[in-house]
């Protein structure tokens, strides 16, 4: 244990041996991140700079924070979730790594607010987000303090959509990377792990054979694609709900019902929404749902199920009937299995994205945090793209680390590809 030990509130730091163990194991398949890492133990680019992030505690982002610490950051860590912290994971970070956390797996919301509040306090020149509870609660209730903030990244669509429109309001009073938005983020973090997770999360809370069962997808971005597609490949059934028409085409083209929810909740089987929005499953659909379907979430924030609506049109209310799992009866006998309170789940159930995955998602993170503090007073106050040259960094790192060589444009290629008169 370090000599200076920071600030901390986590559930039991008796679990740290075990967390410490699950660390050094995603580390291992985060060859990228470790780059990233050792490039800022050499270079100090972070040094002297105050970090807040507010983001999912899991083993993966474990290695994000020592990263950022390596670069000579003083970091607070605090859960962007209340279900998404693995409480081992807290504790090996404050006592095997001297790293400030205030994060509970189950913590109410009054406890969620507090150590956001908290991280706030810590008074940051950069923070991290996901979900973007932190950055609105900053302009809430911490104007006094964005001065002092150099920038910001969002790791998550929901965020990059909160962000967008505080831009758009003229409310953002700060730079703001959508990390989120990054293909080396979003086309492989949310389509390839939220797809993986998501079936993990659910067979650990229900432990149901996916094979022939009807599972209805809400929402075709990059992470219902992903779902849809391994969904698919365990051998269900899979019906779309979308709003948008291209997103609507493209899953018809990939070879998927689409439907409305409305005729989609009368025949589904287990239901995962996927959208970022608000009441995607309703009363009107849980009144069409037949005897046992259960409902899900992966989209960020547990508002896409009308879980108020749920319980007032439930005769009873079972909690707990397994670890995750709660019965929701309704007046004919029917039941409606919801999974983890609504919550991410596959955070709240299973261990979130597998760290080959957040590797890229995470070394993007960093370097976009050092890209701040290099460009500081440059940037205005508006959401950002991640710059190219970091992108193509990452992904270069990742195919040397699976052993994938591409091929180079030849002199010719370059000229032909600059030039507008070399016709046919």
């Amino acid at each position: 244990m370090g000599e200076n030990l920071k600030t901390y509130d986590v559930k039991d730091l008796g679990l740290a041996s075990q967390g410490k163990k699950r660390i050094e194991w995603a580390y291992n398949d985060m060859p990228v991140l470790q780059q990233v890492m050792e490039k800022f133990r050499k270079e100090q680019p972070l040094k002297g700079m105050r970090m807040s992030a507010c983001l999912h505690v899991t083993a993966e982002t474990a290695n994000l924070v020592r990263s950022l610490k390596a670069g000579g950051a003083d970091i607070l860590l605090c859960a962007s979730n209340p279900l998404s912290t693995q409480d081992d994971i807290a504790a090996s970070l404050v006592n095997d790594y001297d790293i400030s956390v205030h994060a509970v797996k189950g913590e109410n919301n009054e406890t969620y607010y507090k150590h956001l509040r908290t991280a706030i306090e810590h008074r940051p020149n950069i923070t991290m987000d996901d979900g973007a509870d932190l950055i609105s609660t900053l302009h809430k209730d911490y104007k006094e303090l964005i001065p002092d903030i150099l920038g910001s990244m969002e790791e998550t669509t929901t965020g990059v959509i909160r962000l967008k429109a505080m831009e758009k309001d003229g409310a953002l009073k700060l730079p703001v990377i959508a990390v989120n938005d990054a293909a080396t983020k979003q086309m492989f973090d949310n389509r390839y792990g939220t797809g993986q997770s998501t079936l993990d999360g659910i067979i650990r809370a229900t432990d149901i054979l996916i094979a022939g069962k009807i599972v209805v997808v809400a929402g075709y971005g990059w992470c219902g694609r992903g779902f849809a597609v391994r969904a698919r490949g365990m051998g269900a059934n899979v019906v779309v709900t979308e709003v948008d028409a291209i997103k609507s085409l493209e899953a018809v083209m990939d070879g998927f019902r689409v439907m409305p929810m409305e005729d989609a909740a009368k025949i589904g089987d287990l239901f995962c929404t996927l959208t970022g929005d608000i009441h995607v499953l309703r009363p009107e659909h849980f009144s069409k749902m037949k005897d046992g379907a259960i409902v899900c979430n992966s989209g960020h924030f547990n508002v896409e199920i009308d879980i108020e609506g749920l319980t007032e049109m439930s005769a009873n209310v079972e909690k707990n009937i397994r670890n995750f799992v709660d019965s929701y009866v309704q007046s004919d006998g029917r039941r409606i299995y919801l999974l983890a309170e609504g919550r991410l789940i596959n955070l709240a159930a299973a261990e979130g994205h597998p760290a080959c995955v957040m590797d890229m998602s995470f070394a993007t993170q960093a370097l976009a945090t050092q890209y701040c503090i290099d460009n500081k007073g440059k940037l205005g106050n508006k959401v950002y793209f991640v710059p190219q040259e970091i992108e193509e960094w990452v992904a270069s790192l990742k195919l040397k680390s699976m052993n994938v060589n591409i091929d180079t444009l030849t002199p010719e290629q370059v000229e032909y590809l600059a030039s507008w008169n070399m016709g046919t």
